[in-house]
């Protein structure tokens, strides 16, 4: 648990005002292009921060900080606070915002392509509010990409987070995807109204904390991340023909492989356990007519 931020000798900067009146002293709106819908409520932000397990020792990387509601509560357990906002005017004005904190750095760039590594180091922890149109884009980055941070507490749109931890039976290629390298689960739902401007769908926080290792013994888990979503092409259609679309092969050899590593191929993709789609790879990058030897998912 964190310390007091007395006790981690930091000067608590004022309650922040609404959004409203925030954006107005900045003279601008919310950017509909960047999907900005800002917090509005301190107790989620708390409830994120104490999701993400923070320690005054930590290291701490905010993606989309916004007008701060989160940043604040972060700076406050004392730990290192990094932050990427890809709006100038809010990263601009940000410390001030909070009192110009010592332990705060905000970096103006783009989460998407900036390179982490250059602005924080493993051990570190992640806590963001995605974008719904490059929430799936940004979780790849982290949780696949070095330095890759222990834990992620994010704010995404509710569907995202369903689609997130759904389990065999209900199977989506996120779920499937972040499976193997992390545990997923969500803390606690949040309604449209704790956001201005109010967006049309509920919001979810969700947490994932990495596994040391992967959940499958592959060769390349970003080969394999790949697979699935090959195999995840025509979610709704029978494996073999899915997969057998999306690798660009012919759907007997799927159904061969299937039958080998015991699977139905009649079976949905989104029946599969992530232990069967690991059977699975190997039975078909094992098969000896070499269909998919020259597959090559990069």
């Amino acid at each position: 648990m964190a310390d007091s931020p007395a006790a981690a000798g930091l000067t608590v900067a004022a309650p922040q005002p609404r959004p409203a009146v925030a954006l107005r002293d900045l003279d601008k709106r919310a950017d509909r292009r960047l999907s900005q819908s800002f917090l509005t409520q301190p107790t989620i932000a708390q409830a994120m921060v104490g999701a993400a397990e923070i320690a005054p020792t930590n290291a701490v990387l905010e993606i989309g900080p916004g007008l701060g509601i989160v940043t604040q509560a972060l700076v406050r357990t004392g730990a290192r606070v990094v932050c990427i906002e890809l709006d100038r005017a809010l990263a601009d004005t940000l410390p001030s915002r909070l009192g110009s904190p010592p332990n705060l750095t905000v970096v103006q760039a783009d989460a998407l392509t900036v390179d982490h590594g250059g602005l924080i180091g493993e051990p570190y922890v992640i806590v963001a509010s995605l974008p719904y149109h490059i929430a799936s884009p940004l979780l790849f980055k982290f949780l696949f990409t070095s330095p890759r941070p222990r834990r992620i507490v994010a704010m995404v749109q509710q569907e995202v987070a369903n689609r997130m931890v759904a389990r065999p039976g209900a199977m989506t290629f996120l779920s499937a995807a972040v499976s193997t390298v992390a545990e997923a689960r969500i803390v606690r739902r949040v309604a449209p109204g704790s956001f201005f401007p109010v967006p049309k769908v509920w919001s979810a926080v969700v947490r994932l904390d990495l596994y040391s290792r992967p959940t499958v013994e592959v060769e390349s888990v970003e080969a394999f991340v790949e697979f699935l979503r090959a195999g995840f092409t025509q979610p709704r259609k029978q494996l073999h023909n899915s997969l057998a679309q999306g690798l660009g092969v012919p759907a007997p050899a799927v159904q061969a492989a299937a039958g080998t590593a015991g699977i139905d191929p009649r079976r949905r993709p989104s029946d599969l356990a992530l232990r069967e789609w690991a059977a699975l790879y190997a039975s078909l990058f094992r098969t000896k007519e070499g269909v998919l030897n020259a597959y090559n998912p990069s």
